[in-house]
């Protein structure tokens, strides 16, 4: 007696198709808030303000839905690691170095190595077998992000060693974290999840905002748009994404998703504010995407 499984509907393979895409559009905007906000906060108070909004949001959505929190007291510790290491360590990483005058180009090159690392490391932490066509598509994937950024990485800020190693913290973190929650974590409910992603993260940017900075803030229209948009669409919507992908595929699926995060932030801000693409950036799109393509061929 043979037992056929009902095909998967045509609407959810279509979701499943999208998701990434989505996610990548997402997740790439992080850049252009932190464009409109910085000028008017310091990196680490900017992310107080933003760790707090999205756990008092999500805080009050996991209660009103009475979502259920984890049974055993070391899911929360694992999920609370993750989220330090994806969100906390990650941001702040980013959005100090970016702060002080390390371009744009220079820390996407820097965490572009992302999925190199995790495809090195996923096979001793997660037991993922890292195929041929894979390795050409990440090597692909990286040239192509090197080649978009390329014409943004003439201005060296005069501190650049301590800048360099703010952006090596921020790799470390969001690839550390992405390998941590597959193995540890990767199935959670994404709303309670979320509350104890973001607390570590509230704790640890609070600390260091209270020791290290001002915490003045200019409360101006660009600002709080800002803010707003990296709470509702970066916080939650973003991070509701990668969280699923992260349950559904593996570590090196979905770290070769950031090889994307440079092109469409360059092709947002060829739109939003007019900046040039070269012929070379052109090209560096595409090998992103073919790389990124081969990269997540499961076969």
């Amino acid at each position: 007696m043979s037992i056929t499984t009902a095909p998967e509907p045509a609407g959810g393979r279509l979701a499943g198709a999208l998701m990434p895409l989505l996610f990548v559009v997402l997740w790439s905007t992080g850049f252009i808030g932190a464009k409109f906000g910085l000028p008017y906060a310091e990196p680490l108070t900017f992310l107080t303000l933003r760790f707090t909004a999205v756990l008092g949001l999500m805080l009050v959505l996991s209660v009103l839905l009475r979502a259920p929190w984890p049974a055993v007291p070391m899911q929360w510790i694992h999920i609370g690691i993750s989220g330090l290491l994806i969100h906390g360590i990650y941001q702040a990483g980013v959005f100090t170095a970016i702060s002080h005058g390390l371009p744009s180009g220079i820390t996407a090159l820097i965490v572009g190595m992302q999925p190199l690392i995790t495809a090195l490391a996923a096979g001793t932490l997660l037991g993922e077998r890292v195929r041929a066509a894979q390795w050409v598509g990440l090597a692909l994937g990286f040239a192509g992000v090197a080649l978009v950024v390329e014409g943004k990485v003439a201005s060296i800020p005069g501190d650049m060693p301590t800048m360099l190693m703010l952006a090596a913290i921020a790799l470390a973190g969001i690839t550390a974290g992405t390998l941590y929650q597959k193995r540890f974590c990767a199935s959670f409910d994404l709303r309670t999840g979320s509350v104890i992603q973001f607390l570590p993260c509230l704790v640890f940017t609070a600390i260091l905002a209270g020791s290290t900075e001002t915490m003045a803030v200019e409360w101006t229209g660009e600002f709080m748009f800002a803010l707003g948009w990296l709470v509702l669409v970066l916080s939650v919507g973003a991070v509701t994404l990668l969280n699923l992908l992260i349950r559904k595929g593996g570590a090196v699926n979905v770290a070769s998703l950031f090889y994307l995060t440079p092109p469409t932030t360059a092709l947002i801000a060829w739109v939003m504010f007019g900046e040039t693409l070269n012929a070379v950036a052109w090209l560096g799109m595409g090998l992103a995407v073919a790389g990124v393509w081969l990269a997540r061929q499961a076969k």
